[in-house]
Order: structure tokens, then C-alpha cells, then sequence
């Protein structure tokens, strides 16, 4: 057993979950902890709990510490940065002219590393680009190419529902979505009507997939079996046939 807090760095990020045997976490807290990428402040999702190591992700990472108001001062100075290292960053690709998107730019914490994030629809030597951005920034520079489903996470917008993206509000991460889904909800397959904004399944296929799946979202009940209910006859007119 393990006492760790579950931590988001975007606000419908991935939980990971961190060390905190000495430190008391709690829900809505920032803390300040070791991951790959270097030293991060995340928000704590998951309040300070136990869980056996077969929950678990090992070897786990440590929180260091509950972030002060300094550290936060050291945080909102580090994304006011990343807006200037975006548009440094968008000249430099014109420059070079690289078949890329930018779509968002992280600092790590400590400022041991900065993250460039883009799409492109093939795979794009970005190697002389890295080298300006390491001589501009003096820090390690990283560029990382994701699809158009994480960048839609990231932009955000609204769904053909009219509501913000599923992705971009609440979900942390993606899960499997097929065609099937659809024809089992009885859906249109009209491409327009089932694909999201970033051009693939809508997510929401997904919610009521295993209720279809049990037999309950086709009206069955827990034994398999369609109950009779209550028919009524809609073709008779017998409370308006007095009028004439």
C-alpha cells in the first residue's frame, strides 16, 4: 500500500499519481512534483489517499512539496513566457519553412525544458529548427508532434451539441471509439452526423455503449427480455368524436 494524490497539469489533463507518504494533499491544492520531464506544478484532482501497488503505475514519482505563493508567482510567470516563446517560436518555422502547425508551448517548472507542441500531416526534420530555439532559449528544447484528436483537446471549441468539448471540459483521456458504436445506438453513419470537430468519432459515442451492449438501451430488461408495458392505440379518436 501507497499513500498518493492523483495531480492534472491542464485542467482535463491525465491524472498521475504521485508519492505523498509526508505531505497532507487535498483536493484543489497546488503542489510542486518530480515527473520525466523535469520539476512540475500541477493542481491535486485526487486528494491524499491509499492504494495497493496493483492500482498503481510504478515506480511512482514524489510530490516535493505544496506549492507556496511563491512557487504559483514562479508558475503564472512561466505561462506569460510561453506566449512569447509561441510567437518567437511561429517565426522561426516561417524561417526555416516547415510544413508544421504550433499549437501550444509548455515551460516546465524548474525552466529546465520547453515543450513545443504541432501538428503536420507527415513526419516534418524539424533538427535545425531545435537548434535556433536551444541558442535563443539557453534551455532544452523538446517539439512533439500530436494528431488532431490532442489538438482539438487543446484548442478547444464547441461540439455539435452546442456544449464545449467533451475532451476539452472533463475528459482526461481518450478511449476507443468504432463505428459499431453507432449502428448499436442506431445512429446515423453519415460522417457530418457522428464526427467530431477534429474530423474523428465523437467521443460521446462512447458513454452509452456499454448500456447497448447489455441489451438495456434496447428497451430489454436484466433478463434479456422486452416487457409488454402498456399498449395504447393512437388511431382512435373517441375523446374529440363527440364535437360533431
Amino acid at each position: 500500500m501507497a499513500w498518493v494524490a492523483g495531480v492534472r497539469f491542464k485542467p482535463a489533463g491525465k491524472i498521475y499519481y504521485f508519492d505523498c507518504q509526508d505531505i497532507d494533499l487535498k483536493a484543489g491544492d497546488s503542489a510542486i512534483v518530480e515527473t520525466i520531464r523535469g520539476i512540475e506544478c500541477g493542481i491535486v484532482a485526487i486528494g491524499k489517499r491509499e492504494m495497493s501497488e496493483e492500482e498503481l503505475v510504478l515506480p511512482l514519482k514524489t510530490v516535493i512539496r505544496k506549492a507556496t505563493d511563491e512557487d504559483i508567482e514562479t508558475f503564472n510567470r512561466n505561462k506569460q513566457k510561453e506566449e512569447e516563446a509561441m510567437r518567437i517560436c511561429k517565426e522561426k518555422v516561417k524561417e526555416h519553412q516547415l510544413p508544421m502547425r504550433l499549437i501550444d508551448v509548455e515551460y516546465t517548472f524548474d525552466m529546465g525544458k520547453i515543450i513545443f507542441y504541432f501538428t503536420a500531416e507527415g513526419r516534418v526534420d524539424f533538427r535545425e529548427l531545435v537548434k535556433d530555439l536551444a541558442a535563443f532559449f539557453k534551455t532544452r528544447i523538446e517539439l512533439r508532434q500530436i494528431g488532431v484528436r490532442d489538438e482539438a483537446k487543446m484548442l478547444g471549441g464547441l461540439g455539435t451539441c452546442g456544449r464545449v468539448l467533451c475532451c476539452n471540459c472533463f475528459l482526461g483521456e481518450f478511449a476507443p471509439v468504432s463505428i459499431r458504436m453507432a449502428k448499436e445506438q442506431n445512429l446515423s453513419l453519415n460522417p457530418t452526423k457522428i464526427s467530431g470537430i477534429c474530423g474523428r468519432l465523437m467521443c460521446c459515442l462512447k458513454y452509452e455503449s456499454d448500456l447497448y451492449e447489455s441489451g438495456k438501451g434496447n428497451g430489454e430488461n436484466s433478463n434479456g427480455e422486452k416487457p409488454a408495458g402498456v399498449k395504447i392505440d393512437l388511431t382512435r379518436t373517441d375523446a374529440g368524436s363527440g364535437g360533431a
